[in-house]
């Protein structure tokens, strides 16, 4: 089963602008879906229509087969959303804040409180649950907000940059957590400016640019499409300029340091043989940018403008 299945979707404001230019759009049931795109792609007014926070102009929206049109109600019992801006009530108390989005779903007073401690252990926020929401650091607040999207168990959790300003402590942690619910049958749809997070966690992705999708499938097919890597290489010799090296560009970087791009139809491991025998060796080396970024940037560079 589709856990979303979205069809020529359209969304044109009151003012004429185009957010959404036709959308299609599936995500299977029980996948760790990325949906990237640039600032004012379309992002955030897809995930509107999704949650019915926003209306659409034309297309159909599915959320495990329920038309958002005809069964609005039985589609947002399955959806839980944490937005990328923090809204939780700062003057109330952790455990309040959960057990009240509890209610909103029919959970007896004694079911909520039972699985209010259930979530914020498994977000290490048991401890916190008598302090008001503005005693918080910001990662418990980002924690806080995933643990009341789950209070009524949904099917399908749609999370909106759920670590912007988070440590990577933090982080990592709060990955660990998402790997955990999603292997336990929980769909998750995330969208994140941190494409390291996407690459790690998503097995599939779309991207949105100016209201269209771009790109989409598997993530590793298409990474596959990324024609060309970027490598900073630290050497053990200083250059006073970029070694030339046969069917690839360098560039020198620091008195230490080149950048090599590698094409794939060339070898990483020959610009290493290359740089040996003119007398140069790698003691380092690392991406210039992870794969997906790459990519990402190439894509959404050339994607056409509407109009």
């Amino acid at each position: 089963m589709l856990a979303l299945a979205v069809r020529s979707l359209v969304k044109t404001y009151p003012n004429g602008v185009q957010a959404l230019r036709g959308i299609d759009l599936e995500v299977p049931e029980g996948d760790f879906f990325a949906l990237l795109g640039p600032n004012g792609a379309g992002k955030t007014t897809l995930i509107g229509i999704i949650t019915s926070l926003v209306n659409k102009t034309s297309g159909e929206v599915r959320v495990f087969g329920h038309d958002i049109d005809s069964e609005l109600a039985l589609a947002k019992a399955a959806i839980g959303v944490v937005p990328q801006e923090i809204n939780i009530n700062y003057w109330d108390s952790v455990l309040n804040i959960v057990t009240t989005q509890a209610g909103f779903y029919g959970m007896t007073p004694r079911a909520a409180r039972l699985r209010a401690e259930d979530c914020l252990r498994q977000l290490q926020l048991w401890d916190r649950r008598r302090d008001t929401g503005r005693n918080l650091s910001g990662g418990m607040k980002r924690r806080l907000m995933i643990a009341r999207a789950l209070m009524h168990r949904p099917r399908l959790l749609i999370l909106d940059e759920p670590t912007a300003g988070v440590d990577i402590e933090i982080r990592r942690s709060m990955w660990e957590f998402l790997r955990e619910i999603n292997q336990a049958g929980t769909t998750i749809i995330l969208t994140t400016h941190y494409l390291e997070e996407a690459e790690n966690l998503c097995r599939n992705v779309a991207i949105i640019d100016h209201g269209q999708i771009i790109e989409r499938g598997a993530m590793a097919g298409v990474l596959r499409k990324l024609g060309a890597e970027t490598f900073v290489l630290n050497l053990r010799e200083a250059v006073a300029a970029a070694p030339q090296l046969d069917g690839y560009a360098v560039a020198r970087t620091g008195d230490h340091e080149i950048e090599v791009e590698v094409t794939k139809d060339r070898s990483l491991n020959e610009a290493f043989a290359a740089l040996t025998a003119a007398g140069l060796h790698v003691v380092s080396m690392r991406n210039k940018s992870n794969r997906l970024e790459e990519l990402f940037i190439r894509l959404t560079a050339r994607s056409p403008r509407p109009g």
